[in-house]
């Protein structure tokens, strides 16, 4: 892949920003709206590189945020942890088999936005997180088990700087912080499973990313990624093993500031387009399993889900997965609680 490649693949890899709208020419992308060196008859020059990226991080944005949300709040703890002086902490690598666009092999056209087929190459995508959860009640006695607890919930996601050249990517902070809470359906016990629903959010650092193929700039800056996620999970663990079945529903949400500017070609002049706002916010469901080993106050645990749902429209189209199609993840993990 040319360094043109690179540079979008990064891109849609680490902003995963859409708007959401008609199958058409996005209204961020206006043939006037645009500085053209002052000619007039230039005015389309950037709209095109404007509407490939926007349709870019479209596509991308789901696979984003599906490994930034994960699956179970707490691997390998399905229940509440049991009140004041409880505690568990974890770290997993989140991967999906993602699809990416080859957009090397796509030109941005500089006479207005020109539709295109994009081809597809599939790659691992992979996120490092960390959990915290800390009990803060343990609920009200339910015969041999207990009701209504309680659990604060951290977590921590990470991002480095990355600078090849062509590709600059600036991080303010490589960790971000998230934050929830888990309420006990029913405390796991000797002979019952455990039951609980957690709100969790969870964020990527905030990132500016400078992009140069050749003399083309494109520009986002403070791009911000948010997954807020419910999870309800029961399971039980049997003497060395465990596992756990849940439901949920994530919701991404992103923002941006765009900026593009082309070189002059051959047959004509340069041009640049922006300040582009961009959002977007996505709702999907989440099915997924785990399983895990029990080491002392160790857990080994793996998980494997499914998102689906929303619906995205581009003007732009793919060959293959289209974007708001359903897409499968894993995650291993190791936690220790008591």
């Amino acid at each position: 892949m040319n360094r043109k490649g690179v540079f979008f693949v990064a891109l849609t890899l680490l902003a995963g920003l859409h708007s959401l709208g008609a199958q058409g020419i996005s209204t961020q992308c206006p043939p006037g709206g645009f500085k053209s060196n002052g000619d007039p008859d230039n005015a389309k020059i950037a709209q095109d590189a404007c509407q490939k990226a926007i349709d870019l991080f479209q596509y991308v944005a789901p696979q984003l945020g599906a490994v930034l949300a994960g699956a179970n709040a707490t691997q390998g703890f399905t229940g509440t942890l049991g009140g004041l002086g409880h505690f568990s902490v974890g770290i997993r690598g989140n991967l999906m088999q993602g699809s990416l666009p080859e957009v090397d092999r796509v030109v941005p056209a500089t006479h207005g936005a020109e539709q295109s087929s994009y081809t597809l190459s599939n790659r691992l995508i992979g996120l490092p997180t960390g959990d915290i959860a800390i009990g803060l009640f343990n609920g009200l006695p339910l015969g041999l088990s207990h009701a209504g607890g309680i659990d604060l919930l951290l977590s921590a996601s990470y991002l480095p700087s990355y600078d090849n050249g062509s590709v600059d990517v600036a991080v303010s902070s490589s960790w971000k912080l998230g934050y929830g809470v888990k309420i006990g359906i029913l405390q796991e016990g000797l002979l019952v499973p455990g039951i609980s629903l957690s709100i969790l959010t969870r964020a990527l650092p905030i990132v500016t990313i400078v992009g140069i193929s050749g003399q083309d700039r494109l520009a986002l800056d403070s791009i911000r990624v948010n997954a807020r996620s419910w999870r309800l999970v029961a399971g039980k663990s049997l003497l060395f093993f465990g596992g756990a079945v849940g439901v949920g529903g994530d919701t991404y949400t992103s923002d941006a500031t765009l900026n593009v500017t082309i070189a002059p070609r051959p047959a004509t002049e340069g041009g640049s387009g922006g300040p582009i706002f961009l959002t977007q916010k996505l709702t999907r469901s989440n099915i997924f399993a785990s399983a895990w080993i029990n080491v002392l106050v160790v857990r080994i645990v793996g998980e494997l889900g499914r998102v689906s749902g929303g619906d995205i429209a581009t003007y732009n189209q793919f060959s293959g997965a289209q974007p708001a199609d359903p897409r499968s993840y894993g995650s291993i993990g190791l936690s220790l609680g008591w």
